[in-house]
């Protein structure tokens, strides 16, 4: 039984506690956050309490973007084991300093994606590895949500603390999707990001991106966004010889719809595929947050090697999310260039 410590106990940070008493493998034991009361919990007055306690095996981080490396930095050198929700980091650099703390410790750093462990996905992901819908051609994700003023009043509107805006809030789990079906790099990136609608600079609201591996020219399509007046999750996959596509996701707001999925075979003459051909799933239950905190503590004793959240896994994944904002801004550049180069004639 571990001794863990909860840095961060907004919903989050709650949302682990309860993981992590539903499993059985790990005791909350002492919590912080400076707003937020740790209820029945032993609440500590400063972070380093926490960090620095000898009792203490675990760390959960659960706190803005903003603080992510330096607790994480902080945490491995008091020998720490690490869960961090995500992102991973504010941007690729940050990552490359987490990275190379990691590799020189003996520590567990695992970061939070529990998309993966969604019953659609891992059924999804089973099927794309069995090999008998052949190599995947292409992916489309569209992940939305409503948000209100509250959203921008605090750290997440600030991109000094936020680091970007729905794309690292939501999209990232997204993008994490698409490298985890695939199973391979992007090298070529493509994206449009605005913030037409909040209009807070530095905090876009959509990011439109495409994706693609130039040497086996699999592509893929992400849309995230904050103005989807209605919740949506979907996640498509389209393969040599049929596809799956995922719609909704079961959460604990129930706001994206029940998690279905449906699967075909294609056919070698039109029409590819008929209505009735598909093969539909439903998963009517959320256990993708006790799966990530069981898999955590197995990896700390031993029992499992780590497949999910791993420090490699970020890289790519920051590395996807830094040429995003990079893309945009060179488009944005290049416009603003020819425009220029116009209002002059």
């Amino acid at each position: 039984m571990k001794n863990v410590g909860i840095l961060g106990f907004g919903i989050m940070g709650g949302i682990r506690a309860r993981a992590i008493e539903a499993v059985g493998l790990g005791v909350v034991s002492k919590v912080f956050d400076p707003s937020v009361n740790g209820g029945s919990y032993n609440q500590a007055e400063t972070m380093d309490e926490v960090i620095e306690d000898p009792n203490i095996d675990c760390i959960f981080i659960c706190l803005p973007n903003y603080l992510i490396k330096e607790t994480i930095l902080k945490c491995l050198r008091n020998n720490k084991h690490i869960f961090c929700e995500k992102p991973p980091a504010m941007n690729m650099s940050d990552m490359n300093i987490i990275a190379e703390a990691y590799r020189n410790s003996k520590n567990t750093l695992m970061y939070g994606f529990n998309h993966r462990r969604h019953s659609g996905v891992i059924k999804m992901k089973e099927l794309v590895s069995s090999g008998q819908y052949g190599r995947i051609l292409w992916m489309r994700g569209r992940y939305g949500k409503s948000v209100d003023s509250n959203y921008i009043t605090g750290w997440r509107a600030n991109k000094e603390l936020a680091g970007g805006g729905i794309l690292l809030d939501q999209g990232i789990h997204m993008l994490d999707l698409f490298l985890h079906m695939a199973e391979t790099d992007f090298d070529e990136v493509h994206a449009l990001v605005s913030n037409l609608y909040w209009k807070t600079d530095g905090i876009e609201d959509n990011v439109f991106a495409m994706l693609r591996n130039k040497e086996t020219g699999l592509c893929a399509q992400l849309h995230s966004t904050m103005t989807q007046w209605r919740h949506l999750f979907s996640l498509e996959v389209f393969l040599e010889s049929g596809y799956m596509v995922l719609n909704g996701l079961k959460t604990n707001s129930g706001t994206y719809g029940n998690e279905d999925l449906v699967v075909a075979k294609n056919r070698s003459q039109a029409p590819a595929a008929t209505w009735e051909d598909e093969e539909k799933f439903s998963f009517p239950v959320d256990q993708s947050w006790e799966k990530e905190v069981s898999e955590f503590f197995e990896v700390i004793e031993g029992k499992r090697p780590q497949m999910h959240g791993t420090v490699d896994n970020a890289l790519k994944l920051m590395h996807l999310v830094d040429r995003v904002y990079e893309n945009d801004l060179e488009t944005s550049n290049d416009r603003k260039e020819k425009l220029s180069q116009l209002t002059s004639i």
